[in-house]
């Protein structure tokens, strides 16, 4: 773990009692899209209409160098725990229907309830498919989406198996007609318009955009006549992929409407990012009727996409926005999804247990500007192929079995385009070393009572 200097701590230290002496415990939205790419979104320059979100980031903070897993149970496991998602075990590396957290653990959930919050989850769990590995046995008072991954839009389906029937709500059952992200937003509004006197977080892990893709008309119209690709059929899917993404963004409309209207505008801190990066193209291994997609998402100019150690595969678009508190800016400084949950609860005022472990920083300094020049941190980012250190500009890939490991220079090469592991031996053998120290703490083995499970 990164050793934080003399001059970080008393930053924090002072921020949090800033804080604590000027204003309320915010309210806090968290919302995470599923498998957004890094030029899905108007703010990067792309072609798909995301005009809520582009207002948001100009007038909140861009996190620029916002790091996740390459893959959505990892970083959902990162984001709820605070922690590198390998502490967990090696099934949670990967999607999976196994529990990823024991029983008892501490999430961001139970800390803010145990701060005085009211705690909300609307969309997809994806990290552990039985209701008994749900939601509300982690913190959460009210659930409701999936339990697994991605699912149909319009019949809540999953693939085939013991997971196929997910929707849920509060632990149960449920059958809903519907399409999947309508449902979701109509059930966070219901939750900000409630009278309540305690502090809330609510967690919004939308299905969109993974695939299987497609949305109401009224989206699909907005991208009728559009030329997105040459090819007939990669732009009818564009179509059906941009109008995905606009509706999701108009869903996020919808909540800051909401938040005007009952005046908890000013006192709601909302963050937002991709679990992951954009995937390229799709097939459909879902219980849907929703026709693949040849062409979706784009990450350029970063390289790679889902799934893949590049930077287009791990670092996303996010934001943080909360106004009167927060003034537009723009964060470079390399950040994790780790980071949210010591940041979040430090700002909620959550007495930590001593003995409490975390991987994240507290970034509320860096956010805020206090820090301008953080010190160097290591951005860890294992996957089943290999694993990712990150640290002071320099990024290197270590690949499990022959292949070499990869090195680059992200402050001078940010679409790594030029290995230069063979060229530079020493650094090589530097960030390797740095590796091995944060894998210490990895869990290697599958717990016991998952051993008999099938995932």
């Amino acid at each position: 773990m990164l050793k934080l200097t003399h001059s970080f701590l008393v930053l924090v230290f002072l921020g949090n009692n800033l804080f604590a002496a000027d204003a309320s415990k915010p309210n806090i939205l968290l919302i995470v899209a599923d498998d957004l790419g890094w030029k899905d979104v108007g703010w990067h320059g792309g072609s798909f209409h995301t005009p809520v979100m582009d207002k948001l980031v100009k007038e909140g903070v861009e996190l620029d160098g916002h790091y996740v897993q390459p893959v959505c149970s990892p970083t959902r496991t990162a984001l709820l725990s605070g922690r590198f998602t390998s502490r967990f075990g090696p099934h949670v590396l990967s999607p999976t229907n196994l529990r990823a957290f024991p029983p008892g653990t501490i999430t961001l959930a139970t800390a803010l309830k145990q701060a005085g919050y009211s705690t909300h989850m609307a969309g997809k769990w994806h990290l552990g498919s039985k209701l008994e590995w749900g939601p509300q046995n982690y913190g959460f008072d009210h659930s409701y989406g999936s339990l697994n991954g991605a699912v149909d839009p319009w019949n809540h389906k999953y693939r085939k198996g013991p997971y196929e029937d997910t929707w849920h709500r509060n632990g149960k059952r449920i059958d809903e007609e519907g399409n999947a992200t309508e449902l979701v937003s109509k059930e966070v509004l219901g939750w900000i318009n409630a009278d309540r006197k305690a502090p809330w977080f609510i967690y919004v892990p939308f299905h969109a955009v993974h695939i299987p893709v497609d949305a109401p008309e009224e989206y699909k119209l907005k991208y009728k006549n559009a030329k997105l690709n040459d090819d007939p059929a990669k732009n009818e899917s564009l179509q059906r992929f941009g109008s995905f993404v606009t509706q999701l963004d108009t869903k996020i409309g919808g909540f800051i409407e909401a938040l005007e209207k009952t005046g908890q505008r000013k006192n709601t801190l909302i963050v937002f990012t991709s679990d992951n990066g954009g995937l390229h193209s799709g097939g459909n291994a879902y219980v849907s009727k929703v026709p693949p997609t040849p062409a979706l998402s784009s990450n350029l100019p970063l390289r790679g996409q889902k799934n893949t150690l590049y930077e287009g595969g791990i670092r996303v678009c996010a934001f943080a926005n909360w106004p009167g508190t927060l003034e537009p800016r723009k964060v470079s400084a390399p950040l994790h999804a780790c980071d949210w949950m010591p940041t979040l609860t430090n700002l909620a005022g959550w007495n930590r247990p001593l003995d409490f472990k975390q991987d994240g920083l507290d970034i509320w300094p860096v956010i805020t500007g206090k820090l301008q020049k953080p010190d160097p941190r290591n951005i860890y980012i294992p996957h089943p192929s290999g694993s990712v250190v990150n640290r002071a500009g320099w990024k290197l890939i270590e690949y499990k079995g022959k292949a070499k490991a990869e090195l680059y220079h992200l402050e001078k090469d940010p679409y790594e385009t030029s290995n230069l592991a063979d060229k530079m031996p020493d650094k090589v053998k530097e960030l390797q070393a740095i590796l091995q120290e944060l894998k210490k703490d990895d869990v290697t083995k599958l717990p016991e009572d998952l051993l008999k499970e099938k995932n």
